[in-house]
């Protein structure tokens, strides 16, 4: 009897946190790992250890922390907690990350929504404990002349395409280092001395 209760309310308990990944069957991704410097607004995924590619991205215009309601990008390790958007097309819009219908182009003239894919993340840290409950995303911008600028409401922004390649390569678990520093200025593997 209780084996059957437990098999009936794991999808809901996975449903209700999703930031405990082992034990809703996801396997956790513990080979790519991502450095976000907000002092070059660059992206570096690693794979095994080794740098394999690099984006340009946009962290918030309100600088750093991990105040609710402040705008701001929380600095340190987290973790991607939920991956969104499987399937749609680049430039698809998101609201309540839920896909609209709507595709935008690049760049489309009065608009920001969030678009193309999301990745959830949550803290693993106490300097960044409330990014999950704040929304904290790393998701595609029609904005790609903002990229390389701080110009988020706390979320990491990366361009359309970018955002969807990046989304192919990682899943769920995958760490996510927000450093103030630069990626250059970095001795030893970055995902080693990130959050310092």
């Amino acid at each position: 009897m209780k084996r059957g209760i437990t098999h009936l309310l794991l999808p809901i308990i996975c449903l209700i946190l999703p930031p405990i990944l082992n034990s809703c069957g996801s396997s956790v991704d513990t080979r790519n790992k991502m450095v976000v410097s907000v002092r070059d607004q660059r992206m570096l995924l690693f794979r095994d250890g080794k740098p394999v590619r690099s984006y340009k991205v946009s962290t918030s215009k309100f600088g750093v922390g991990d105040i609710p309601n402040s705008n701001r990008t929380p600095l340190g390790r987290m973790r991607v907690a939920k991956k969104i958007g499987t399937g749609e097309p680049a430039g698809a819009v998101f609201k309540s990350r839920r896909p609209t219908g709507e595709v935008l182009k690049p760049n489309s003239p009065g608009r920001d929504p969030i678009v193309s894919r999301i990745l959830w993340l949550t803290g693993t840290e106490g300097a960044n404990r409330n990014a999950f409950k704040r929304f904290i995303y790393i998701h595609g911008t029609p904005e790609m002349y903002s990229l390389g600028s701080p110009a988020s409401y706390g979320c990491i922004r990366m361009g359309t395409r970018d955002v969807v390649d990046l989304y192919n390569r990682v899943g769920t678990g995958a760490d996510v280092y927000v450093i103030r520093g630069s990626l250059r200025q970095q001795d030893k593997p970055l995902f080693e001395t990130a959050a310092r």
